[in-house]
């Protein structure tokens, strides 16, 4: 057994092994700042808490006092890096919570392996938390090539999260590194997938049409499947721009040039990329939506993860209310919101949209124009403005129809 002051981190290590937050495992019998103490290791349990943290885990009390199978972050990264195997990044995570005084580098590549851990498994804010100190690492570290890299993809996790203005914040970063420092293609490429997608999240298609071009032409030379991201990205943003001749010509060449045995997951992300590009087309296209769906479906029931099959049930939802299978809408959506979810901050939105949309649907016209307005005011504070247009854009055609439709 370890000594007590193992206690803290191995609480949170078990707390965040099981995606709760500190009020999650709180619960009603402790406030989330006696938690936090606990877990910094500045106040000490007492024989209760211990047996009630235990309960709320579902765990022996003596997994408090185990040290992890690793005794070193050498090691337990070691053995990480090696496998693809969950329970050894499980174990780097605990000792990494306990590591002191190591040294930065070493740090920063254990933080590495935890964020895509946690990135796999859509637990924004534990990713979050990673990428904010992978990039305070890099700045101290002074080295272009960490700092270009754990700033974009912190651009990218903020983006996701709803937080536009920081996400911009960091990807304008990015990519001045990644030129600045002449980094390697593949960095500056991932810099400015960052910018393009931030940019179009925040209103400023222009630029993000610009940029989007620029990294197609970037990438002209290079693997198939960072040619297949530059070209999704650019038809994501001509689609935001109303363009959608140029939208699905992008699609096509991404399509064409990408194998699935080459990249499973990139492949069938594409295919969910493109049904919801279908979808946002004036008119939606349908058919297409539902081909995509259908072949991203069969692909991710061997590689997904429970963030794609989330993604899978919105647009799923999204494709039955435009072909005016609105039980079917129904039902999909209901069944996301028993679930806990893992979605981004696009995805999140949408569902509520399409929720209004059900509502004025289902006969409770109020209802669903009142949510519309509060998603559209809450999503232009935040800075979300081509999101918050498309919110806006709803509510007018939902206005535009009789109250008896």
């Amino acid at each position: 057994m370890a000594t007590e002051s193992s206690f803290g981190p191995r609480l949170k290590a078990l707390r965040q092994q099981q995606g709760l937050s500190q009020a999650a495992l709180a619960g009603d019998e402790i406030s989330t700042g006696y938690l936090s103490r606990l877990e910094s290791g500045a106040r000490d349990p007492t024989e209760r808490v211990i047996v009630y943290l235990a309960e709320r885990l579902g765990v022996d009390r003596s997994a408090f006092y185990i040290q992890p199978r690793s005794s070193s972050l050498t090691q337990a990264l070691t053995l990480a890096a090696s496998t693809d195997s969950g329970e050894a990044i499980e174990d780097l995570i605990d000792v990494f919570a306990t590591a002191r005084d190591e040294d930065p580098l070493l740090r920063w590549q254990a933080l590495w392996l935890i964020e895509r851990y946690w990135r796999v498994r859509g637990e924004q804010a534990e990713e979050l938390a990673c990428l904010e100190e992978l990039a305070s690492i890099a700045d101290d570290l002074e080295l272009p090539a960490l700092q270009c890299r754990s700033r974009s993809w912190l651009a990218r996790c903020l983006r996701a999260t709803g937080e536009s203005a920081r996400a911009l914040e960091f990807a304008v970063s990015a990519h001045q590194v990644a030129k600045q420092a002449g980094l390697p293609v593949s960095d500056e490429a991932n810099a400015l997938l960052a910018l393009v997608s931030v940019e179009a999240e925040a209103g400023r298609l222009p630029d993000a049409r610009s940029h989007a071009e620029e990294l197609v032409e970037l990438v002209a030379d290079e693997s198939a499947a960072l040619r297949t991201e530059a070209l999704w990205s650019a038809a994501t943003v001509c689609s935001r721009q109303g363009d959608d001749d140029d939208a699905h010509a992008f699609l096509r060449q991404a399509i064409a040039i990408l194998d699935s045995r080459v990249d499973p997951v990139l492949w069938a992300r594409l295919r969910l990329a493109a049904a919801s590009l279908c979808l946002q087309a004036s008119p939606p296209s349908t058919g297409p939506a539902h081909t995509y769906l259908k072949e991203a479906e069969a692909a991710f029931a061997l590689v997904g993860t429970p963030v794609q099959q989330q993604e899978i049930l919105v647009l799923q939802a999204q494709l039955a209310f435009e072909e005016k299978r609105y039980g079917d809408a129904r039902a999909a959506h209901s069944q996301l919101s028993n679930d806990k979810l893992l979605l981004n901050y696009r995805d999140r939105i949408r569902l509520q949209t399409l929720d209004s949309r059900l509502l004025i649907v289902e006969g409770h016209r109020k209802e669903g124009l009142a949510q519309l307005r509060q998603l559209g005011e809450d999503t232009r504070r935040a800075a979300n403005l081509d999101l918050a247009a498309e919110i806006w854009q709803v509510l007018a055609e939902a206005l535009e129809q009789p109250a008896s439709d």
